[in-house]
C-alpha cells in the first residue's frame, strides 16, 4: 500500500536547489525545484560513486553530481550520455503549492 505524504511547500525548496527527505532504514530522497518551479524527486545518490545529488548544481531539468560532475536527468533519474546508470526516481506531485511524495506504507 502507498500514500502521498506532505514534504513541504514548493517555496521551501530554493529555485535550482533541493531538499532532502530522510526516512529511517531507507535511502534519502532529494526533492528538486527547477527555475520554472517544476518539482522532481530522486534517490539522493549518484549512480556513479554515490555522491549526494541534493548538493549538486541544478540546471534545466538536470542535476550535476558534486563529486564527478555526472549529469543526471531529473525527469528520469538516468545519467546523460556518455555516462550510464540511474538514480531511483520517486513519484512526486504539487497541489496548491504543497509538495507530496508517494511513499510505500507497511502495515
Amino acid at each position: 500500500m502507498s500514500e502521498w505524504i506532505v514534504v513541504c511547500q514548493v517555496t521551501d525548496i530554493p529555485k535550482l536547489g533541493a531538499r532532502v527527505v530522510k526516512e529511517s532504514g531507507k535511502d534519502d530522497i532529494a526533492v528538486f525545484r527547477t527555475e520554472t518551479d517544476q518539482v522532481f524527486a530522486l534517490t539522493d545518490r549518484c549512480p556513479h560513486k554515490g555522491g549526494p545529488l541534493s548538493q549538486g548544481i541544478v540546471y534545466g531539468e538536470n542535476v550535476a553530481c558534486p563529486l564527478h560532475n555526472w549529469q543526471i536527468s531529473l525527469s528520469s533519474g538516468e545519467a546523460c550520455a556518455p555516462d550510464e546508470g540511474c538514480a531511483g526516481k520517486h513519484p512526486v506531485k504539487v497541489e496548491g503549492g504543497t509538495v507530496y511524495l508517494l511513499r510505500q506504507v507497511t502495515a
